[in-house]
């Protein structure tokens, strides 16, 4: 019996490992996911990393402890929450969310401690094959999205984060016929032919409160965008959650309205 055990704990390891198929993403030219969509995987990811702001979206989800693993105890991690606009200028609010780890399918932006180089993902991880992309609108109705990339991708017209200035986040229009996109990375894209100034405005963790954190519902408000600007003046507090999705001041608190 004991022998006969043994052996069926055997067969299900085998099969465990049979079940969880290697997989070599590529980031620069993308890989082809159909077969692999929902599946477990031992995943191995190189990815080109720079001093300071980068992008990144995977087709698979990563522990906060697997990142510090992988990039360092000084690694950050923030995803888009919401614009705002002033004229041709629109604040990009991304927030920390490091703890939350790297979810399948979501744009980030990511600050990486190290020397600029090739570091190393690999990971246990179910793959999805899935759009990437996160849309917010200004309160002027200017549609922004953050879209991750699978696949190589033609750069002009888009906005990105250029290396050889990455220590603000902040996002720069791409007028190069030979500019791209290269696999896992994240652009900016705004409708139009309008060109933008997108600049990056960094919140901590927890630091987006609830209007009902702040003021009671019956209180009376003025409140303004994260550009200063007042966009609404002596409205009950429990009205600002009729206003348009975005970030905003309110007695001296940023509130999140979704």
């Amino acid at each position: 019996m004991k022998k006969l055990f043994c052996i069926i704990a055997l067969a299900g390891l085998t099969m465990t490992a049979w079940s969880q198929k290697p997989l070599k993403l590529s980031t620069y030219s993308g890989t082809p996911l159909e077969r692999y969509d929902g599946q477990q995987c031992d995943v191995t990811a190189d990815r080109y990393l720079f001093t300071g702001w980068n992008t990144v979206s995977l087709p698979f989800a990563i522990s906060e402890q697997e990142i510090v693993d992988a990039l360092g105890q000084g690694v950050k991690l923030e995803r888009l929450i919401g614009v705002t606009q002033q004229g041709t200028e629109i604040v990009l609010n991304f927030q920390d969310c490091k703890s939350e780890g790297i979810k399948a399918n979501t744009p980030y932006i990511l600050y990486y401690p190290g020397e600029s180089g090739t570091r190393k993902f690999h990971v246990n991880a179910q793959v999805e094959n899935k759009e990437s992309k996160i849309t917010f609108s200004t309160g002027a109705g200017v549609e922004v999205t953050m879209n991750g990339t699978a696949f190589k991708t033609d750069g002009k017209g888009l906005y990105g984060i250029l290396a050889i200035n990455n220590l603000d986040a902040n996002f720069t229009a791409i007028d190069n016929d030979k500019a791209f996109f290269y696999a896992t990375r994240c652009f900016i894209s705004i409708p139009g032919e309008q060109e933008f100034i997108l600049k990056a405005n960094h919140l901590a963790r927890g630091e987006v409160t609830s209007i009902t954190d702040i003021a009671a519902e019956n209180d009376i408000v003025d409140v303004y965008n994260i550009l200063g600007m007042k966009v609404a003046h002596n409205i009950k507090a429990g009205d600002v959650n009729n206003l348009a999705p975005n970030v905003y001041i309110v007695n001296g608190r940023k509130v999140l309205v979704k």
